[in-house]
């Protein structure tokens, strides 16, 4: 089957945006209600459980940022050709990246399965939380195959225009995991009880079963250009190394800003276990703002790719803050529900008051940044649709870096305690939407070329 992928050089753009973002962001939805399901359940264990999952969680966002070096690539290269009419160069480019996803995969696997023990000593948590942790950790990296395939197929379907299949392949995931998570986590019925790792096993099955849903669309014709895999293919290391080229610097900056958390949990160890598992609740609270974002972030990249791609650059410019528009407004609404029910959000996770209280405290004060990560995050997306990925890097690090500095500053030498740190990630998030403005409206960005072959 080969039939012309979807594009949005022409027509409304509110229009596009809302096709491109609804999917993503409801599939962005989907994939937070699956960690809050897992956050749900383990934290009916206790605080350590939890605190040993949300331990896991940061380096596990340093493996995530990386893998956006494949899928972000991808998408500025796929969806410039397809604005182009291109469609061999798409074809080649879909091919190639998922022969990258795979052999990149069993690289990160082997070595996070031996590296995970070293990472909990880095993030200095307790015994009984180390132990829980690199058993969870453990699992994940045993099935990173898959999410690395997800992503990347998810990204291949995104640039032709199509974000419906991320949502079918990410709601099946959360079904999936749903239903397996107090089971493997309890031991119900059959089930073994496997406590914390029986959450990290039902992620991995729901991971496998998104992959099965992404391969079955395919074979079906819903990708809307054939992938044509042949005996001779092999990894073509120079279009390989463009896609390095343009997702290096997203996910350099994605890592970086994961291993700042990992030792802004350290910090927070200082305060107390209960401290952590207070992390845990506000960051997936924040994620339903971090992930809506994200489902812009992805219209953003397609819609800016397609139209650079046409040499439409006043309508890529245009895509993007419409974007970036109504990315602050739905923001703006999780900002005002972090404020007037704080308690209640909180409380939804864990019975403990302690970790209840110190939640609150987080979530009223992340509440003011939720609105500014929204643009940063946008912004960020149509800069990597146009490939030109460099100034949401320079954004990024210093931004995320002097995360730690202020943090141990305010909490320390101010004394202000947690408090401290909820108060660093607020300002810095400020500081790195402003630049993000400042440098997008320069305009650099319009005279990005891309190679594809």
């Amino acid at each position: 089957m080969n039939v012309k992928p979807t594009t949005y050089t022409e027509g409304s753009i509110l229009n596009a945006v809302w096709r491109l973002a609804w999917p993503a962001v409801t599939s962005m939805f989907f994939e937070t209600f699956l960690s809050i399901t897992d956050a749900f359940w383990v934290g009916k264990l206790g605080a350590s459980e939890m605190a040993a999952v949300t331990s896991s969680m940061f380096p596990i966002w340093t493996i995530f940022s990386l893998l956006t070096i494949i899928p972000v690539g991808v998408v500025a290269i796929i969806s410039r050709a397809v604005g182009a009419g291109a469609v061999e160069d798409v074809n080649r480019t879909a091919r190639q990246s998922l022969i990258f996803a795979v052999l990149a995969a069993v690289i990160f696997s082997i070595a996070g399965y031996f590296m995970t023990p070293l990472l909990f000593r880095i993030m200095h948590t307790d015994a009984y939380v180390t132990r829980m942790g690199i058993g969870y950790m453990r699992i994940f990296f045993v099935g990173i195959i898959f999410f690395f395939l997800n992503d990347t197929l998810s990204g291949i379907f995104r640039a032709a225009g199509d974000t419906k299949a991320h949502l079918i392949a990410s709601s099946t995931a959360v079904a999936v995991n749903i239903v397996l998570d107090p089971l493997l986590i309890f031991g119900i019925g059959p089930f073994p009880r496997w406590g914390v790792a029986g959450a990290s096993v039902a992620t991995d099955i729901a991971a496998v079963c998104a992959t099965a849903v992404f391969v079955t669309m395919i074979l079906r014709g819903r990708l809307k250009y054939p992938l044509g895999f042949r005996r001779h293919d092999r990894l073509d290391f120079k279009l390989a190394g463009t896609i390095v080229k343009i997702g290096f610097p997203t996910a350099i900056s994605g890592t970086t800003f994961s291993i700042v958390y990992i030792f802004i949990n350290r910090i927070v160890a200082e305060f107390g276990t209960k401290s952590i598992a207070a992390l845990m609740i506000g960051h997936r609270m924040e994620s339903l703002s971090y992930l809506t974002s994200t489902g812009f972030y992805m219209a953003a990249s397609t819609l800016v790719g397609q139209n650079l791609g046409a040499a439409k650059t006043r309508r890529a410019e245009k895509s993007a803050w419409t974007a970036v528009g109504i990315a602050v407004a739905v923001t703006t609404f999780a900002a005002a529900m972090f404020l007037l029910f704080p308690h209640a959000l909180a409380a939804f996770f864990i019975n403990d008051p302690e970790v209840i209280a110190i939640a609150v405290e987080y979530l009223r004060i992340i509440a003011l940044s939720q609105m500014f990560m929204a643009v940063e995050i946008v912004l960020e997306g149509a800069f990597a649709g146009a490939g030109n990925t460099i100034p949401p890097m320079a954004i990024s690090l210093p931004g995320s870096i002097a995360r730690l500095p202020l943090a141990y500053y305010l909490c320390f030498t101010l004394s202000m305690g947690i408090t401290g740190v909820w108060w660093a990630l607020t300002i810095t998030t400020w500081a790195k939407a402003i630049a993000a403005i400042i440098w997008f409206r320069r305009g650099e960005w319009k005279k990005t070329g891309l190679i594809a072959n």
